[in-house]
């Protein structure tokens, strides 16, 4: 359980990942022609200048850091609906133009005209003083005079209200990393249709199934935009049927490649084609010799959370989860309670933020002990010493809210008062070493495995007095896990 992370992290979405030149181009574009944002600038009065990319589904609008590295999270997704009709990619288009150059009609209002609606008005004076030269009569003249700047204030207004019901977007960290995740899934499905020639029609539909998943997940998003708790069920849901899509895709691939081109033998390749190699974790279709199973679980995200990997994956139920959170005193007490331990299904709580807590969950309960207390610093250990959490979840968000569903009475817990010493072993990794100094003897104080070893005994010989008469209660109404237990 305390192994190392031996695969790297999941590759999420980049800004023009199959023409990465296009990004520098586009950065020095926005270099010559918008102002970014620097270091030493607020960040709340400079406006972050975009560069939109355009999809199969649909756009994502990357910013441009003033240091000069490459974002790694969109700060909008948007996902045309399915079915790409010529009226649906027009909307787009008109989308993602470039916002309009607004004139203030005084320095200290706030009303301002469109440039282009104060150069045809100035164009439609010309014209009307030319026209009414040439003998037009004037009633004919003058509205057309009047319409003209009119209809070019106004009327992008009304193909805006047209557009906007053919996509869906979201903005703000949460949303687009998730949609993110999704989207990769997407990109990937789309490249695996349009790059092979077999079982073209099932790589085809299911690129067309992960076109509407991927729309219905952006449309609970937008519509949940401030609290996705609500639609976390439906967005578990589509996640797990976005990776088995992909899972499928990769396995017709795999058989593709794997036919003989004429009636010689079959010939396995190293895993590259016109797509370039599989999704990170993706297994071979055709049959391999048994790896030793690793306590590592795929990452947030990552095609390889398959539906063959989740099947054969062993999943303990009577798992614990032990973090440490900020001290509080609990009915005015003395006693401080700064750790808490609760069973791994709290995780499923609809008062936890999902679908963050059912990935957590899963990656708890994968490869484990029954009744086996797991600290959080052991996953994070396991993530790469937390290079992995991104794809996982937002695990501090997570244990705030189990903090908060423990002080309400919504689930059973273990709060416990843990020493200075014993609460700074549990939140280090297995492997890791306390040193404290002893200024009055001089000399440095280690603290190891071993003693973190003897921590967690002590802890598990409490929680099993504990659970002998009735187990841990994780609340109720809680969602299916990320993975079903086959």
């Amino acid at each position: 359980m305390t192994d190392t992370l031996h695969t790297a992290p999941p590759r999420a979405l980049r800004p023009f990942a199959r023409d990465p030149r296009r990004w520098e181009k586009e950065r020095s574009r926005a270099l010559r022609t918008g102002h970014v944002c620097g270091d030493h600038e607020d960040a709340d009065t400079c406006e972050v200048v975009l560069v939109f990319e355009r999809t199969g589904w649909g756009w994502l609008a990357w910013p441009v850091p003033g240091e000069g590295t490459v974002p790694e999270l969109p700060v909008q997704i948007g996902v045309l609906a399915p079915g790409a009709t010529m009226r649906r990619r027009l909307a787009v288009c008109w989308l993602l133009r470039r916002p309009a150059h607004r004139i203030a009609l005084t320095s200290g209002s706030r009303a301002s005209v469109r440039l282009s609606a104060a150069v045809v008005g100035a164009v439609a004076l010309v014209a009307a003083f030319y026209a009414l030269g040439r003998g037009i009569r004037a009633d004919v003249v003058l509205p057309a005079m009047l319409l003209a700047p009119l209809l070019t204030e106004h009327l992008p207004d009304v193909l805006d209200g047209r557009a906007v019901e053919h996509v869906r977007w979201v903005e703000g960290d949460a949303p687009c990393r998730y949609l993110q995740r999704l989207a990769g899934l997407q990109t990937y499905l789309i490249q695996a249709a349009a790059g092979s020639d077999r079982d073209g029609y099932e790589l085809r539909r299911s690129a067309e199934v992960g076109h509407q998943l991927l729309w219905d997940a952006a449309d609970l998003l937008q519509t949940q935009a401030h609290d996705t708790r609500p639609v976390s069920a439906c967005l578990i849901d589509r996640e797990r049927l976005m990776v088995q899509l992909a899972h499928q895709a990769a396995q017709l691939l795999e058989h593709a490649r794997a036919k003989p081109a004429s009636g010689g033998a079959a010939q396995l390749d190293d895993g590259s084609g016109s797509l370039g190699s599989l999704p990170p974790g993706f297994e071979r279709a055709t049959p391999s010799p048994p790896a030793p199973a690793l306590t590592s679980s795929p990452l947030k995200g990552s095609p390889s959370m398959t539906q063959a990997q989740s099947g054969t994956a062993v999943r303990a139920r009577d798992v614990y989860l032990l973090f440490a959170h900020d001290p509080y005193y609990p009915g005015g007490g003395a006693q401080e309670v700064n750790a808490t331990v609760v069973a791994a299904d709290c995780l499923l709580h609809p008062r936890v933020q999902q679908p963050d807590g059912a990935r957590i969950h899963d990656r708890l309960t994968r490869g484990r002990t029954p009744g086996e207390v797991i600290p959080l610093a052991t996953l994070t250990h396991e993530l790469g010493g937390g290079a992995g959490w991104p794809y996982v979840g937002d695990w501090e968000k997570v244990t705030a809210d189990l903090v908060q569903l423990v002080r309400a009475a919504g689930c059973d817990a273990l709060s416990l008062g843990l020493p200075e010493i014993a609460r700074a072993l549990i939140c280090t990794g297995p492997n890791n070493h306390v040193r404290t100094l002893d200024t009055a003897a001089g000399h440095t104080l280690t603290y190891g495995p071993k003693e973190r070893a003897a921590v967690l005994a002590e802890i598990d010989r409490f929680l099993a007095c504990l659970v002998a008469e009735q187990d841990l209660w994780p609340g109720d109404g809680l969602l299916p896990p990320h993975f079903q237990q086959p």
